[in-house]
């Protein structure tokens, strides 16, 4: 079985790479902008132009895709960009994994993801959550974790000052390690799927990642 990610240089995608490696039961292919540095008989990485993902991946077979883009607001420069790269890239992403037959496509998204909202950044996630669950998978695992804490490339100044308060918080809205994140999305990618849409809040992503 292989599964693809893409966002694997992320926190949580860099976690969840490492994992699935660890873990040893499928290939994994990392589908990446520039290298993860890492090297594994069962790692393949194919480095793409983001611009043209679909014929990137053209021809490659998965069983299960993880996506765990990932920018913001000021990472990407405006919010047309950031659009770009968490809602398009994604779905981008999505058409390719299921042409190439994947039946279980897992996503990253965010507490308080909703098409309708007023917060543009939930919006952008609940409007390609929308959209996937409009896409012929088998099953689709919607992942909407709280804040996101753990060591980054890029260090985000509000994920650092706000993580040691949000650890006091309630388990549903407290801050949760991407490394746990990782930890349950191993999980979830080799549990039976649930056919349709499921939907694992933060609090759950606490216990699966446990």
């Amino acid at each position: 079985m292989t599964v693809w990610i893409v966002g694997a240089t992320g926190l949580v995608g860099r976690a969840t790479l490492r994992g699935l490696l660890a873990d040893g039961r499928s290939d994994v292919l990392a589908v990446v902008r520039r290298t993860t540095g890492l090297t594994h008989p069962r790692l393949t990485e194919r480095i793409v132009d983001f611009e043209a993902l679909e014929s990137e991946l053209a021809a490659l077979s998965g069983r299960i895709a993880i996506c765990a883009l990932g920018s913001t607001i000021k990472q990407a420069g405006s919010q047309a960009q950031f659009r770009h790269i968490d809602h398009d890239y994604a779905l981008s992403f999505a058409r390719a994994s299921l042409a190439a037959g994947v039946r279980h496509f897992m996503v990253v998204t965010a507490l308080g993801a909703d098409a309708h909202s007023a917060v543009f950044y939930n919006r952008v996630k609940g409007e390609l959550e929308q959209a996937l669950a409009a896409m012929p998978f088998s099953a689709l695992t919607i992942v909407r974790p709280s804040l996101l804490i753990g060591e980054r490339e890029k260090s985000r100044l509000g994920e650092r000052l706000m993580g040691p308060f949000s650890r006091l918080l309630p388990r549903s809205v407290r801050g949760i390690e991407g490394e746990t994140v990782a930890r349950a999305l191993v999980r979830l990618a080799h549990e039976p799927a649930t056919r349709g849409k499921r939907i694992v809040p933060s609090a759950e992503l606490h216990e699966l990642g446990a």
